[in-house]
């Protein structure tokens, strides 16, 4: 028997994914990115622009699954800098209690969020970001909010599953009035 532990940090084939998707949750990290003032607050909220499967435009936040064996705070960097770039200079709380957990369903209307593929159990963070932010992967753009456009009726209805819930209970976490 080998002492050896194995502790490369891996997933699932496309097969094995969907097998696990259709009989268990599945551990989600989620990012609100925002920049800050010199006071801590909350000046502008980072929404992906993205190109869903079925071709359609949305906005979104940061997301991503935890891998095998790899921690949550690893995770959230995976994924900071898949989406926003290595230079986007993250500062991942110190903490890592998430302003909330969010549970999406495969049914709609159990919770305000909804992904069709699977049940998934996702840990929300608001991470401010100091430095040069350029979207990488799947990602279109980044677009820099203030917090009240985020809030808008127009902003919301561009951002599907409920992830627009989500940023609203980010904004209202980060005590900005909306």
């Amino acid at each position: 028997m080998s002492d050896m532990t194995e502790t490369t940090p891996g997933w699932l084939s496309s097969d094995d994914l969907e097998m696990a998707r259709a009989h268990m949750p599945i551990l989600y990290v989620e990012a609100v990115p925002v920049r800050v003032d010199d006071s801590g607050e909350v000046t502008s909220v980072g929404l992906l622009l993205r190109i869903g499967p079925d071709g359609t435009v949305s906005r979104t936040l940061v997301s991503g699954r935890v891998l095998h064996h790899e921690r949550v705070r690893d995770a959230l960097l995976r994924h900071l800098e898949k989406d926003l770039g290595p230079v986007a200079l993250p500062r991942v709380p110190a903490s890592l209690q998430p302003f909330t957990v969010a549970e999406y369903f495969p049914t709609q209307g159990v919770t305000p969020f909804h992904d069709p593929r699977q049940h998934a159990v996702s840990l929300a963070y608001i991470v401010p970001v100091t430095g040069d932010c350029r979207p990488r992967q799947d990602a279109l753009d980044l677009v820099w909010f203030s917090p009240q456009e985020a809030a808008s009726q127009a902003v919301q209805s561009e951002m599907p599953g409920g992830h627009g819930v989500l940023l609203k209970q980010a904004l209202a976490h980060a005590g900005c009035a909306v």
